[in-house]
């Protein structure tokens, strides 16, 4: 009777347990379980938004997982990466950086462990090739003259971009040195706005990128950043038929960063969630039709980039005396 009855006891007790676990892996919520947060460091209608909010729409189609987009502006981006790094890393609040903010967390002088380091650089979106810009009705309006120009004007020719230490201030720097030419730096609140003082007149040239020209048709690519002509702006030399090198994979990226103790599994399903996002036509036609190349890079891949974003910037920020 003794061991009848233990021997129920242990039945019991085994069941128990087995519905226990049953119960706990059946309750843990799996990622998301909850809205995620995707947080702009630019306006609304800013690149980086646009950007991200087209990847919410295509990602619809791949996840039911409900997606908030926020700007949280300021400081050339510094603001909604110290907020991000302010929050849990829990996987639902993601970071939407391009590489200009990256570059400003060395202009600035902010530390590097915190505000790169702090992060894990989990998906590069997309590649936009960098290349400088002419007005069609100035008399200065093709590589050759812009670089007579400046060697006439000896330092005092006017190049025309958006903030001081961001990507195309670096890429303006990089290319008077690979081209040997010097040329003064007048930044503006936002790109478009530089754009509008170079079809005004001032200045003989814009740094961006090439989808900056479209509706603006006095604006031309007259050097860009890639080993061949863009099939898309067929007319525009790249840097080496001019006979400038190391310019052939200047780019400014865009992607998706965490904060750094983000679980694994968040870390994964959102970059399984980009690549599906990487192959949709409706992602790949919006952005390749502007000669944007479409990626997925994972966290090494993306992170290769940011190590020599940084390096780049601090040589040049030296270089040029932005920083000391």
């Amino acid at each position: 009777m003794n061991n009848n009855r233990a021997r129920t006891l242990f039945v019991a007790m085994a069941a128990l347990l087995v519905m226990s676990f049953v119960s706990g892996a059946a309750g843990k919520d799996e990622f998301p379980s909850k809205p995620i947060r995707i947080i702009n460091y630019v306006a609304p209608g800013g690149v980086m938004d646009v950007t991200t909010r087209k990847f919410v729409d295509v990602a619809a189609k791949y996840t039911k997982a409900v997606f908030v987009v926020e700007n949280r502006t300021g400081a050339g981006g510094l603001i909604g990466m110290k907020y991000v790094l302010g929050q849990p890393a829990d996987g639902y609040t993601i970071f939407a950086p391009t590489t200009s903010v990256a570059i400003q967390v060395v202009a600035t002088g902010s530390p590097v462990d915190e505000y790169i380091w702090g992060f894990e650089w989990v998906s590069m979106l997309m590649r936009d090739p960098e290349c400088i810009i002419s007005n069609k009705k100035l008399p200065i309006n093709n590589w050759a003259d812009i670089v007579k120009d400046a060697k006439a004007k000896g330092g005092k020719q006017i190049w025309v971009g958006p903030s001081t230490g961001g990507n195309d201030h670096l890429m303006a720097m990089k290319v008077w040195d690979k081209a040997g030419i010097s040329a003064m730096w007048v930044p503006f609140e936002s790109g478009p706005a530089a754009m509008v003082a170079l079809m005004g007149g001032q200045g003989v040239a814009y740094v961006g990128n090439p989808v900056d020209t479209v509706g603006r048709p006095d604006l031309k690519v007259c050097a860009v950043s890639s080993d061949k002509r863009l099939k898309q702006y067929p007319d525009a030399p790249t840097f080496r038929e001019l006979g400038i090198s190391g310019l052939d994979d200047e780019v400014m990226w865009r992607g998706f960063a965490v904060k750094k103790g983000t679980p694994p599994e968040a870390v994964a399903w959102l970059q399984d969630l980009v690549e599906k996002v990487a192959k949709d036509p409706e992602w790949k036609s919006f952005f390749e039709e502007q000669a944007i190349e479409v990626v997925a890079y994972r966290t090494d891949e993306f992170t290769k980039f940011v190590r020599k974003d940084l390096e780049d910037s601090q040589k040049y920020f030296r270089m040029f005396g932005i920083i000391k």
